[in-house]
Protein backbone atom coordinates (compact mmCIF):
# COMPACT_ATOMS: atom_id res chain seq x y z
CA UNK A 1 0.00 0.00 0.00
CA UNK A 2 2.81 2.40 0.99
CA UNK A 3 4.71 1.56 -2.20
CA UNK A 4 1.57 2.18 -4.28
CA UNK A 5 1.01 5.60 -2.66
CA UNK A 6 4.69 6.57 -2.95
CA UNK A 7 4.77 5.63 -6.63
CA UNK A 8 1.80 7.84 -7.45
CA UNK A 9 3.08 10.73 -5.32
CA UNK A 10 6.38 10.66 -7.23
CA UNK A 11 4.50 10.47 -10.54
CA UNK A 12 2.43 13.46 -9.48
CA UNK A 13 5.52 15.45 -8.50
CA UNK A 14 7.27 14.66 -11.78
CA UNK A 15 4.14 15.83 -13.62
CA UNK A 16 3.47 18.96 -11.58
CA UNK A 17 6.93 20.31 -10.71
CA UNK A 18 7.98 21.41 -14.23
CA UNK A 19 4.68 23.28 -14.62
CA UNK A 20 4.89 24.83 -11.15
CA UNK A 21 8.53 25.90 -11.58
CA UNK A 22 7.79 27.41 -15.01
CA UNK A 23 4.82 29.35 -13.66
CA UNK A 24 6.84 30.46 -10.63
CA UNK A 25 9.65 31.81 -12.82
CA UNK A 26 7.10 33.77 -14.87
CA UNK A 27 5.45 35.02 -11.65
CA UNK A 28 8.86 36.00 -10.21
CA UNK A 29 9.75 37.92 -13.38
CA UNK A 30 6.41 39.74 -13.47
CA UNK A 31 6.42 40.66 -9.77
CA UNK A 32 10.11 41.67 -9.72
CA UNK A 33 9.99 43.83 -12.83
CA UNK A 34 6.70 45.46 -11.82
CA UNK A 35 8.04 46.19 -8.36
CA UNK A 36 11.51 47.48 -9.29
CA UNK A 37 10.99 49.04 -12.70
CA UNK A 38 7.47 50.16 -11.84
CA UNK A 39 8.83 52.25 -8.97
CA UNK A 40 11.47 53.76 -11.28
CA UNK A 41 8.82 54.65 -13.85
CA UNK A 42 6.73 56.36 -11.17
CA UNK A 43 9.68 58.62 -10.37
CA UNK A 44 9.66 60.01 -13.91
CA UNK A 45 6.02 59.62 -14.87
CA UNK A 46 3.07 61.41 -13.24
CA UNK A 47 1.08 59.02 -11.07
CA UNK A 48 -2.13 59.46 -13.07
CA UNK A 49 -0.36 58.34 -16.27
CA UNK A 50 1.06 55.15 -14.75
CA UNK A 51 -0.74 51.90 -15.53
CA UNK A 52 -0.19 48.47 -13.94
CA UNK A 53 1.99 46.34 -16.18
CA UNK A 54 4.30 49.12 -17.34
CA UNK A 55 7.07 47.66 -15.17
CA UNK A 56 6.70 44.26 -16.83
CA UNK A 57 6.77 45.83 -20.29
CA UNK A 58 9.88 47.79 -19.31
CA UNK A 59 11.47 44.54 -18.09
CA UNK A 60 10.78 42.78 -21.39
CA UNK A 61 12.17 45.75 -23.31
CA UNK A 62 15.30 45.75 -21.10
CA UNK A 63 15.85 42.00 -21.67
CA UNK A 64 15.38 42.49 -25.42
CA UNK A 65 17.91 45.35 -25.49
CA UNK A 66 20.47 43.30 -23.54
CA UNK A 67 20.02 40.42 -25.99
CA UNK A 68 20.47 42.84 -28.87
CA UNK A 69 23.60 44.40 -27.35
CA UNK A 70 25.17 40.98 -26.78
CA UNK A 71 25.70 40.82 -30.55
CA UNK A 72 27.87 43.95 -30.39
CA UNK A 73 31.63 43.36 -30.00
CA UNK A 74 32.17 46.19 -27.50
CA UNK A 75 29.33 45.03 -25.25
CA UNK A 76 30.60 41.43 -25.42
CA UNK A 77 34.03 42.59 -24.23
CA UNK A 78 32.52 44.62 -21.37
CA UNK A 79 30.34 41.69 -20.32
CA UNK A 80 33.31 39.29 -20.47
CA UNK A 81 35.27 41.67 -18.22
CA UNK A 82 32.42 41.72 -15.71
CA UNK A 83 32.21 37.94 -15.79
CA UNK A 84 35.91 37.64 -14.94
CA UNK A 85 35.21 39.44 -11.67
CA UNK A 86 32.41 36.98 -10.87
CA UNK A 87 34.66 34.01 -11.69
CA UNK A 88 37.21 35.25 -9.13
CA UNK A 89 34.79 36.31 -6.38
CA UNK A 90 34.58 33.87 -3.42
CA UNK A 91 31.31 31.92 -3.13
CA UNK A 92 29.95 33.49 -6.34
CA UNK A 93 32.63 31.74 -8.41
CA UNK A 94 31.26 28.39 -7.21
CA UNK A 95 27.66 29.19 -8.19
CA UNK A 96 27.72 31.52 -11.19
CA UNK A 97 29.66 29.27 -13.64
CA UNK A 98 27.28 26.37 -13.00
CA UNK A 99 24.19 28.51 -13.59
CA UNK A 100 25.82 30.11 -16.63
CA UNK A 101 26.64 26.73 -18.20
CA UNK A 102 23.14 25.40 -17.54
CA UNK A 103 21.39 28.38 -19.12
CA UNK A 104 23.82 28.31 -22.05
CA UNK A 105 22.43 24.88 -22.96
CA UNK A 106 19.25 26.60 -24.13
CA UNK A 107 20.81 29.67 -25.71
CA UNK A 108 20.19 30.13 -29.48
CA UNK A 109 23.92 30.88 -29.88
CA UNK A 110 24.90 27.65 -28.13
CA UNK A 111 22.72 25.61 -30.47
CA UNK A 112 24.97 26.65 -33.35
CA UNK A 113 28.05 25.29 -31.58
CA UNK A 114 26.67 21.76 -31.34
CA UNK A 115 27.12 20.45 -34.86
CA UNK A 116 25.57 17.03 -34.42
CA UNK A 117 23.86 14.91 -31.78
CA UNK A 118 25.61 11.53 -31.70
CA UNK A 119 25.62 8.22 -29.87
CA UNK A 120 29.05 7.44 -28.44
CA UNK A 121 30.12 3.80 -28.11
CA UNK A 122 32.01 2.98 -24.90
CA UNK A 123 34.60 0.46 -26.04
CA UNK A 124 33.33 -3.04 -26.77
CA UNK A 125 30.88 -3.03 -23.86
CA UNK A 126 27.84 -2.32 -26.03
CA UNK A 127 27.05 0.72 -23.87
CA UNK A 128 26.33 4.06 -25.54
CA UNK A 129 25.92 7.64 -24.32
CA UNK A 130 24.52 10.75 -25.99
CA UNK A 131 27.04 13.41 -26.97
CA UNK A 132 27.37 16.59 -29.02
CA UNK A 133 30.07 17.13 -31.65
CA UNK A 134 31.46 20.54 -30.71
CA UNK A 135 34.46 20.58 -33.02
CA UNK A 136 34.92 18.48 -36.14
CA UNK A 137 37.69 20.59 -37.67
CA UNK A 138 41.14 19.44 -36.42
CA UNK A 139 42.68 22.83 -37.25
CA UNK A 140 40.47 24.45 -34.58
CA UNK A 141 41.78 22.13 -31.84
CA UNK A 142 44.97 22.48 -29.74
CA UNK A 143 47.98 21.14 -31.62
CA UNK A 144 48.34 18.05 -29.43
CA UNK A 145 44.66 17.22 -30.06
CA UNK A 146 44.91 17.25 -33.86
CA UNK A 147 44.70 13.50 -34.33
CA UNK A 148 43.69 12.15 -37.69
CA UNK A 149 40.00 11.41 -38.15
CA UNK A 150 39.06 12.47 -34.60
CA UNK A 151 36.40 14.88 -33.35
CA UNK A 152 35.75 16.68 -30.07
CA UNK A 153 32.56 15.50 -28.40
CA UNK A 154 30.83 17.01 -25.37
CA UNK A 155 29.27 14.46 -23.01
CA UNK A 156 26.73 16.13 -20.63
CA UNK A 157 25.95 14.68 -17.21
CA UNK A 158 22.49 13.64 -16.04
CA UNK A 159 20.97 15.57 -13.10
CA UNK A 160 24.19 17.58 -12.83
CA UNK A 161 25.62 20.77 -14.29
CA UNK A 162 28.62 20.16 -16.48
CA UNK A 163 30.11 17.37 -18.54
CA UNK A 164 33.25 16.27 -20.36
CA UNK A 165 34.86 17.33 -23.63
CA UNK A 166 36.37 14.15 -25.09
CA UNK A 167 38.52 13.68 -28.20
CA UNK A 168 37.51 10.45 -29.91
CA UNK A 169 37.76 8.72 -33.30
CA UNK A 170 34.86 9.15 -35.71
CA UNK A 171 34.44 5.38 -35.73
CA UNK A 172 33.27 5.55 -32.10
CA UNK A 173 30.31 7.81 -32.84
CA UNK A 174 27.20 7.65 -35.00
CA UNK A 175 24.68 10.42 -35.75
CA UNK A 176 21.20 10.03 -34.22
CA UNK A 177 17.90 11.66 -35.19
CA UNK A 178 17.44 14.04 -32.25
CA UNK A 179 17.65 17.81 -32.16
CA UNK A 180 19.67 19.61 -29.52
CA UNK A 181 16.72 20.40 -27.21
CA UNK A 182 15.44 16.81 -27.22
CA UNK A 183 18.89 15.34 -26.65
CA UNK A 184 19.79 17.74 -23.84
CA UNK A 185 16.44 17.26 -22.08
CA UNK A 186 16.72 13.49 -22.45
CA UNK A 187 20.27 13.48 -21.04
CA UNK A 188 19.78 15.95 -18.18
CA UNK A 189 16.77 14.00 -16.90
CA UNK A 190 18.45 10.59 -17.42
CA UNK A 191 15.77 9.64 -19.93
CA UNK A 192 12.85 10.26 -17.55
CA UNK A 193 11.21 12.67 -20.01
CA UNK A 194 11.45 10.23 -22.92
CA UNK A 195 12.97 10.96 -26.31
CA UNK A 196 10.32 13.32 -27.68
CA UNK A 197 8.49 15.08 -24.90
CA UNK A 198 5.63 13.84 -22.71
CA UNK A 199 4.40 10.33 -23.30
CA UNK A 200 0.70 9.72 -24.01
CA UNK A 201 -1.29 8.51 -21.04
CA UNK A 202 -2.55 4.94 -21.07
Amino acid sequence: MVKFISKHIITGLVTILPVVLTLYLIYWFVVSTESVLGDLIRLWLPEHLYRPGMGVIAGLVAVFIVGLLMHAYVFQKLFAGGEKLLYHTPVIKSIYPALRDFLNYFSPDTKKEFEQVVAVALGDTGMQVIGFVTQANPESLPEDFRQQDSVLVYLPLSYMIGGYAVLMPRSAIRPIKMNMEEAMRFTLTAGVTGASGPRPRR
